[in-house]
């Protein structure tokens, strides 16, 4: 019988632990002095990491790829404000190494019974922080995940599936949802074609009056309403349907209300008052891994009742089967969720979250909501860029009235200085900056506007060259 390769003795094990310390701290320490967006190529990353898996190990040295990875990938640092990803708070990868190291299968109380208390124990913190004390869940990968357990729950509840499959029903959502949801729909059985896109407003909020004449239609149709989902930070301006009116319309239609709370529904936290109705949703998704600046991944589903969620998702072999009545110790989340196998996500929120105080995510919130309003107010100072929204959350859109767009900002990304994203607004190609970092200054976002100017001037004078 051979030496156990694989169990590393202590002091090779500090070893590999204090270099990689050195790693993080260094990337930490550096992280907003490095380009916005890394100067790569495909081929590049290829022939950097594409390798065959040797027959011996490196050992140590393997850490010496970071450098190169480090190199190659996109920085969350003060000056990205692409897409809706938050900037991964430093304490938040320490609960998450320390989750790792722990390694708790977090499928039930008897398997991991610190974990599942203290998931159930921030489950509640980000319930009651978001003005609906009392609902139930789970954390998930992400608001995608999300969306698909509480829509399950949701079909399961009004059009149950799981015996004979599914039967026709239709969902709405706005003409302005996230693409998740479409992509939900298809899972769950109910197919695309049964989900209504609901017009939107000047504000691009979902118009009540079209979801209430979309009901109608399809009642007289003889078909079934089920689920209506509405957004509270919709992905391109984060606009905020009206919440608390789809509520009273879907609750009166006998219809289940998701909110599609990923992008916005933690700013519930700082900003209460623009998320009125929000309590009165059947489930909420919301992402801790955008505004509250976790790692990747951590999402959670909130939902009213515990009763929906075991319809929907207990269905147990013997070899989980538990030997006590005792409501804490017989608690699994296999029965109220699609994963059997899942990782102890919480600990970083745990961690996180304490450390740092609400007070501190609160500010940080509003620091970021008042960002997104001083680069609007910089756009309209500029005559040459034009506002295409009002900021309602942190996501500012807007365009160069004189240069093609989509080039500029190929330029911008290029430039290495800031990172913006690009968005369609009423037909024309936008681009987008969005708010949900930690680390952002307001000299950063002063650097945004300089930035596209430059950029501009950039492809002009290189279609004049």
């Amino acid at each position: 019988m051979g030496t156990n390769s694989l169990q590393l003795s202590g002091d090779a094990l500090s070893a590999v632990m204090r270099k990689a310390q050195t790693l993080a701290l260094d990337y930490w320490a550096s992280i907003d002095q490095r380009p916005s967006y890394p100067q790569t190529s495909g081929v590049e990353t290829e022939a950097l990491f594409a390798r065959p898996w040797g027959e011996e190990g490196l050992g140590d040295a393997v850490l010496d790829d970071f450098a190169e990875i480090v190199q190659h990938s996109r920085p969350g640092n003060a000056r990205f404000f692409g897409y809706v990803l938050g900037s991964g708070e430093p304490i938040g990868a320490i609960g998450d190494l320390l989750a790792s190291a722990l390694n708790q299968n977090v499928t039930a109380w008897r398997s991991a019974p610190a974990a599942v208390t203290i998931e159930h124990t921030v489950v509640h913190w980000l319930a009651e922080a978001v003005g609906c004390p009392g609902l139930h869940g789970s954390l998930c990968g992400g608001g995608s995940a999300g969306n698909l357990i509480a829509l399950t729950m949701a079909r399961e509840a009004k059009a149950p599936a799981n015996e004979d499959g599914a039967k026709p029903c239709v969902i709405y959502a706005s003409q302005e949802v996230h693409m998740s949801i479409p992509k939900a729909v298809a899972l769950i059985g109910i197919g695309r074609s049964n989900l209504r896109l609901i017009p939107t407003d000047g504000a691009h909020r979902m118009r009540l009056d079209a979801l209430e004449a979309a009901i109608a239609a399809d009642r007289r149709a003889g078909r079934l309403p089920a689920v209506v989902v509405a957004t509270a930070g919709t992905v391109a301006i984060g606009a905020i349907d009206p919440l608390a009116e789809i509520a009273a319309l879907a609750h009166s239609e006998g219809l289940w209300m998701h909110v599609d709370g990923a992008f916005g529904g933690l700013a519930a936290l700082a900003v209460p008052e623009r998320f009125r109705g929000l309590n009165q949703a059947d489930s909420i998704s919301l992402d801790a891994h955008k505004w509250l600046y976790q790692p990747v991944d951590c999402g959670c589903v909130l939902y009213r009742d515990q009763t929906d969620a075991r319809r929907a998702f207990s269905h147990s072999g013997d070899y989980v089967r538990t030997f006590t009545q005792d409501p804490i110790e017989s608690f699994a989340f296999f029965d109220e969720t699609v994963e059997l196998s899942r990782r102890f996500r919480a600990l970083k929120l745990w961690m996180s979250l304490q450390y740092h105080g609400r007070r501190a995510f609160q500010d940080a919130i509003r620091r970021d909501l008042d960002h997104a309003e001083r680069l609007a107010a910089k756009i309209v100072e500029t005559p040459e860029l034009e506002l295409l929204n009002t900021p309602v959350l942190s996501a500012v859109c807007f365009r160069h009235r004189h240069a093609q767009n989509d080039v500029l900002l190929q330029r911008l990304i290029k430039r290495g200085r800031v990172y913006l994203s690009n968005a369609t607004i009423d037909g024309r190609f936008a681009l987008r900056a969005c708010f949900v970092n930690h680390r952002t200054s307001q000299d950063d976002v002063a650097v945004i506007v300089s930035e596209v100017l430059a950029a501009a001037r950039d492809v002009g004078d290189a279609s004049t060259s």
